[in-house]
């Protein structure tokens, strides 16, 4: 089969490496410059890094597997990380059983109920259980209120602002359970996992062997809109001529998928439209001092407009970026804020009181370069009625898919789960030729 992909990020190029290794002809068609989309890089300090923080996880089995097929794995480092939380003014060590005991802004009895909470969500499998619930009420019945005010209701908010009140618990039930296996011996700090010369050498490894199997892959091609002839995806129109395929993977955000395929009938794309993001804001700063200590620092501050600074020379050695420290400050907002729209240098003097609270001898001179990234579809909402309203592979249009991100469930996005959501997609087409 002539297959095309229209998106070129992590889903995309792995589906493409399988329907190639099955002797399929493939065609990426990326818009932006570069694939990758939320893990593409960019050229810093030297080498070169993700426009949206990323490492690994030791449960992240999907990719992991990729990355040893692809003759990757030597280039794996396991490290320890450092969390912690900024709170009244103070950094506190965080993400450790022993760093929880001792975290003063809860009392003694609020700690434990907190540890013993995160250690039935590590353990705990039935997650469709935990659906009907939202976080915030299941929190603060299990947890506790303290734990509420301080710990997760400033996350919640931090990343799905207004619509924190609608997440579901099965999506907490994720982010605890699933990187439990980062620390498979019990009480031992967290190792992450992140490739030397950042994951831009399993980007270039996928893009070199999807190339060797007698793919292409077209940056800087904007799909125009996929070509629907008599019920069937026939093909797809950019740069004002028309490219056919047998069939045709869509890896877009919904709303994108939306534009380009008018033609879905009216119940799938009301599943489409019903889907909603928080969007992505990611200021990078280069520094020639470190920040802080915390390679994560989550922020329990709802005056801070930002939710964390992930100082990523406080996890991979700053001689690796020339000496630099490299600085993440991140953010999730809605389609409809202010913040979004603000230039970098707008964005960074409104960060920068805030930034001087974690540091307060920090100073606008201390910034030698800065770059600021946005993603329209940074983080689906997981409600409660999540599951019922998640699109379907197989869209009513013959030979036409979709694998984004809203289909990625109960798990979170992120690079693992996009593997395995490239590897899916990838068998379902292999099964209908």
């Amino acid at each position: 089969m002539n297959i095309g992909i229209v998106g070129g990020g992590i889903a995309g190029l792995t589906a493409a490496y399988r329907l190639g290794q099955a002797g399929h002809a493939v065609t990426v068609y990326e818009a932006g410059p570069e694939v990758g989309g939320q893990a593409r890089t960019f050229p810093i300090a030297g080498t070169r890094l993700e426009v949206f923080y990323h490492h690994l996880f030791a449960g992240d089995r999907e990719i992991l597997n990729l990355i040893a097929e692809l003759g990757l794995t030597g280039q794996m480092d396991w490290l320890e990380s450092r969390q912690g939380f900024f709170h009244g003014g103070t950094i506190y060590d965080f993400g450790t059983p022993v760093s929880l005991l001792k975290f003063k802004p809860l009392n003694l009895l609020a700690r434990l109920r907190a540890g013993l909470m995160l250690l039935f969500l590590m353990k705990y499998r039935n997650w469709r259980a935990l659906e009907p619930v939202t976080a915030v009420d299941w929190v603060q019945r299990w947890g506790g209120q303290g734990a509420y005010n301080v710990i997760f209701g400033p996350l919640l908010r931090g990343k799905f602002g207004s619509s924190a009140h609608e997440v579901s618990m099965t999506w907490l039930w994720g982010k605890v359970h699933l990187r439990g296996a980062s620390r498979s011996e019990g009480l031992q700090k967290e190792r992450l996992g992140y490739m030397r010369g950042s994951f831009q050498v399993l980007l270039d490894a996928l893009t070199s062997a999807i190339q060797a199997q007698g793919g292409a892959i077209h940056t800087a091609t904007p799909v125009k809109r996929i070509v629907v002839q008599d019920g069937q995806a026939t093909g797809v129109l950019h740069a004002s001529r028309v490219t056919h395929h047998d069939a045709i993977i869509a890896t877009v955000p919904s709303p994108a998928f939306l534009r380009l395929t008018p033609d879905l009938p009216e119940d799938y794309a009301a599943k489409l439209r019903w889907m909603r993001y928080q969007r992505a804001l990611c200021l990078v700063l280069q520094l020639p001092r470190p920040l802080s200590h915390i390679y994560w620092l989550n922020i329990s501050a709802p005056d801070i407009p930002f939710v964390g600074v992930i100082e990523q020379t406080n996890y991979i050695p700053p001689q690796v970026y020339n000496g630099k420290h490299i600085v993440y400050v991140t953010n999730y907002v809605a389609p409809d804020s202010d913040l979004y729209r603000l230039s970098k240098e707008e964005l960074f003097a409104c960060y920068l009181p805030h930034l001087q609270r974690i540091n307060p001898a920090f100073a606008p001179d201390w910034v030698e370069e800065s770059w600021l990234f946005r993603d329209e579809a940074g983080q689906p909402i997981v409600t409660c009625d999540y599951r019922a309203h998640i699109p379907d592979h197989f869209t009513p249009i013959r030979g036409l898919y979709l694998a984004n991100t809203t289909q990625i469930y109960p798990e979170d996005r992120g690079m693992n789960y996009s593997v395995r959501l490239g590897n899916v997609i990838a068998e379902i087409v292999k099964r209908q030729t």
